[in-house]
């Protein structure tokens, strides 16, 4: 029998310490549940897909000092020099890189007349030739890439042609097919831009952008004095690129600066750190704050053994048996753990709420305080086990000892 009652009296007789504990726990649910969704949510930040080959695609920045360089013609020699070079697999001039946290980015204008035409969600903006996809490693699942003759050099304002991350022809067009679609850079009426291709996916470079999976990319190879390079190289080829790569270049003219060599799944880690970080600490406070309930819980039972060491001696006495003891101080537990619980979840919820206002983050879910409360009375259990199973030892005879 579970002895609800007399457990009931015992708890109120002293209050002071229950009523502490009941505190302690209806904090720990508030915050652990919050702390771990909002863990979960970074985790799943962290692991979002970029759509790019990332540990074979690095970046490097080419900076031309010399005014008397073509630059256009130079670009195109330096590109078809590192094409050639043992371990790269394609390489292609770019405006910029995935996750690198700088960058181009633009909304458009959609629609077939004037009075239906509208703003599109902002989007990353990659200028690149026809070599941009297989550099990047992603994936066209619509339409076709640029053809060599389509590919313009100079200015942005020349695009003709676009291919779109799946993600923006959604947002742009919905269901209807992106592939023939027509946009413009600026107002409805300007240059048309066709849509010629879908990738599945293609992040831009800002992590916290809630429009990250958006992502143009242009039939256009910019020409600057910098210069943003992209190459895909087998994994483990980095080191030796690095050196191949400027002495390659250097040979056709030593008046530039390379520098910057970096894999996007390097810039995946640096963009990311904060959140990281931040999943780390609160990863250790959740494991502080379940492991001090479970230890204030162990401590409330091994006080209540040496203060009703005469009353467990006497229930022994008239017939309980060892069994009867340890659940006697596992329904104790039950009891806090449930109430503080549910005082706990709906604090949570009501935390959570804040934080969504305040901080603008998801809400909250019911799963995180049930699955709480679960794994607190898991790991009391464990803590109020072993000194219950402590009492349930206590002989029979200690009843008729003198106080």
């Amino acid at each position: 029998m579970l002895q609800i009652k007399p457990i009931l009296s015992t708890l109120m007789r002293n209050k002071s310490g229950p009523i502490l504990l009941l505190i302690q726990i209806i904090l720990s649910v508030a915050i652990v549940a919050n702390a771990s969704f909002i863990i979960s949510e970074r985790i799943a930040l962290m692991d979002r897909d970029s759509g790019t080959a990332e540990e074979e695609v690095f970046n490097f920045r080419l900076y031309s000092f010399d005014s008397s360089i073509d630059l256009e013609s130079q670009l195109q020699r330096d590109i078809r020099t590192i094409r050639d070079l043992p371990g790269v697999m394609d390489a292609s001039a770019t405006s910029m890189v995935p996750l690198s946290g700088g960058g181009w980015s633009s909304g458009y204008t959609v629609g077939n007349t004037e009075e239906t035409a509208k703003d599109t969600e902002s989007a990353a903006v990659y200028y690149g030739d026809e070599h941009m996809l297989n550099t990047l490693g992603v994936d066209l699942i619509e339409g076709r890439n640029f053809y060599e003759e389509e590919v313009l050099t100079g200015s942005p304002d020349l695009a003709t042609h676009g291919i779109v991350s799946k993600a923006f022809a959604k947002a742009s067009w919905g269901d209807e097919p992106a592939i023939g679609q027509i946009m413009y850079a600026g107002d409805f009426g300007d240059k048309p831009i066709q849509i010629i291709g879908v990738v599945d996916k293609l992040q831009g470079a800002w992590v916290n952008s809630s429009y990250l999976d958006n992502s143009v990319i242009l039939n256009i190879n910019l020409v600057n004095v910098f210069t943003k390079v992209l190459v895909r190289a087998e994994v483990g080829t980095l080191a030796q690129l690095k050196e191949a790569i400027p002495a390659a270049l250097h040979k056709d003219n030593r008046n530039r600066v390379i520098e910057g060599f970096t894999l996007i799944s390097e810039h995946r880690k640096r963009v990311y750190r904060n959140h990281e970080l931040m999943a780390t600490v609160l990863s250790m406070m959740v494991i502080l704050l379940l492991l001090i309930t479970s230890l204030g819980l162990a401590g409330m039972v091994m006080f209540n053994i040496e203060r009703r060491t005469k009353q467990i001696g006497t229930r022994r006495a008239l017939g309980a048996k060892k069994r009867d003891i340890i659940s006697f101080f596992l329904v104790e537990n039950y009891i806090i753990c449930l109430v503080g619980g549910v005082i706990g979840g709906l604090v949570a919820v009501q935390l959570g709420q804040q934080l969504m206002s305040v901080y603008s983050l998801p809400k909250l879910e019911l799963i995180y305080p049930i699955m709480t409360i679960m794994g607190l009375l898991l790991l009391t259990t464990v803590a109020v086990i072993l000194p219950a199973r402590k009492a349930a030892k206590i002989s029979p005879a200690i009843a008729t000892r003198s106080v």
